[in-house]
């Protein structure tokens, strides 16, 4: 009896066992199938670019950098723009001459690095985009330096060309590209502060760029450090990514290597997004989250203090990680972080899945050694907003009282729940992304693009048109970066 029952078991659990390997093996075939079944890949999924940047590229100097994106470009145009077929010759395709998504619509160039010298300059800001972006993803915050400032916008390996760029990238050449161009910052600077301002990914380079300089006990380069929407942080289904990428690459299933494959309809970032992208960055971030937690108590210190602006709802990186696993270690040092709520009307908070706020404030706002600011609604009566301040307050105001919470002359617009990750780097009147501007008609708006009318009969997805970009809450941005960059420039 013992016997059978042993046998019995056995075979209940290797027939169990084959179930769910073949119940596995089934959901595999079934999402290769369906990946597979997307839309065909175009020139600018599949061409490789020989002209592109890469940390083993020996390079000493920042015009080196620029000359080769001078081939790079001249590469596209040879590759791809001279080469694109009738079938793809959409009117929204930036790939197309004279279509509305042409970037040669735009008097400046975004896709490049761009420097904008200033004599005397009191300092300077370098500014890094992030994954999938261009330069004009900074370009608002780059003209409200221009003549306050010397400027570098850089271009990031990768970035501004074709999609294909990001199939082939590492984290490692972003970080070489950073180094050249803080290098050539720093020779022209001559001494003075220089400010770093990264966006997503760029704000993750930049912070990898200290934190490696720190961990081999060297003076850090910055001044301080801007961080909006960084990725400090992703997703636990982000490191699924090199698996999808490897097993297209196993079965020669070239759109397996595709998170999305969209029509390229916006000029400056790309709407097709490569799954080794999405694994770059996670490797980056926990690169730095070991870095960090290797330093030192007295290397932490020499960290330079980090202003950060971010959304409280964050599809992209992870909210939750910009506080704890980044704030939460750093050292009392004037770090500050600024919080973007949801708008919190009576109608949207019964709307709402879920209040991810309570995770992200200190149940002790008295214990954080960092300045906090949230930017909330007032009520739910209204969609004015004020500020909440917690943690580490700024200095006493005349009377002797600190104020903690204090209302703007800044509102949400009415049809806006939330901002998104692609929104704070854009001002309202930003002529792509905004929502008013004076554009020429004859070249795309995305920002104010939200058309409604039956679904599957637009070439751009519902989802991307209804996403929020560009920010309410532009204006008290640059005005906190200006105090922020004032109080760490020595008269």
């Amino acid at each position: 009896m013992k016997a059978i029952i042993i046998g019995s078991t056995k075979h209940l659990f290797f027939a169990a066992f084959y179930a769910c390997l073949g119940i596995a093996v089934a959901l595999l075939l079934t999402g290769i199938y369906f990946l597979n079944a997307r839309p065909d890949l175009s020139l600018w999924h599949t061409t490789e670019l020989k002209n592109e940047f890469h940390y083993n590229t020996k390079f000493d100097k920042f015009s080196d950098y620029i000359a080769l994106e001078d081939k790079l470009f001249a590469e596209v145009d040879n590759k791809v723009l001279k080469k694109v077929s009738a079938t793809d010759a959409s009117p929204v395709n930036r790939y197309v001459k004279d279509s509305l998504s042409d970037p040669a619509r735009w008097s400046n160039n975004w896709n490049r690095s761009f420097e904008w010298p200033k004599a005397n300059a009191p300092f300077g800001v370098l500014l890094l985009h992030g994954m999938s972006d261009s330069p004009y993803a900074m370009s608002n915050l780059a003209a409200h330096f221009k003549d306050k400032a010397h400027v570098l916008g850089l271009r990031l390996p990768g970035h501004g060309t074709i999609p294909s760029g990001l199939t082939s990238l590492y984290w490692q050449d972003l970080a070489a590209a950073v180094n050249l161009a803080t290098a050539h910052m720093k020779q022209e600077l001559k001494g003075k502060p220089l400010f770093v301002i990264g966006f997503s990914t760029g704000a993750a380079v930049a912070l990898n760029h200290e934190l490696e300089l720190i961990n081999q006990d060297k003076a850090p380069d910055y001044a301080g450090m801007i961080f909006i929407s960084p990725a400090i942080g992703l997703t636990p289904i982000a490191a699924a990514a090199r698996w999808q990428n490897w097993i297209g690459q196993l079965l020669q299933l070239n759109k397996l290597q595709w998170n999305s494959i969209q029509v390229e309809y916006d000029p400056f970032k790309y709407m097709s997004f490569a799954v080794n992208a999405g694994d770059v960055v996670y490797q980056l971030a926990l690169h730095n989250q070991g870095l960090l937690a290797g330093l030192t108590a007295l290397q932490r210190e020499q960290i330079p203090s980090i202003l950060t602006f971010q959304s409280v709802v964050d599809a992209t990186v992870s909210s939750r990680a910009v506080v704890n696993t980044l704030y939460q270690v750093l050292p009392a040092k004037g770090h500050e972080l600024v919080l973007f709520d949801m708008n919190r009307t009576s109608i949207n908070r019964n709307m709402m899945l879920n209040d991810p706020l309570p995770e992200l404030l200190p149940t002790n706002p008295d214990s954080v050694h960092y300045r906090g600011t949230l930017i909330e609604n007032i009520n739910a009566e209204t969609t004015q907003v004020q500020v909440r301040e917690f943690g580490v307050l700024p200095r006493q105001q005349e009377g002797g009282a600190s104020s903690t919470i204090a209302p703007l002359t800044l509102y949400w617009p009415a049809e806006v729940y939330s901002l998104s990750h692609v929104a704070l780097i854009f001002a309202e009147d930003d002529g792509l992304y905004g929502l008013k501007n004076n554009t020429d008609k004859h070249r795309i708006q995305i920002g104010g693009a939200a058309a409604r009318g039956e679904r599957g009969v637009l070439s751009v997805s519902a989802v991307e048109m209804l996403r929020q970009k560009w920010n309410p809450f532009f204006p008290y941005m640059l005005s906190r970066i200006d105090q922020y960059q004032m109080a760490h420039i020595k008269p």
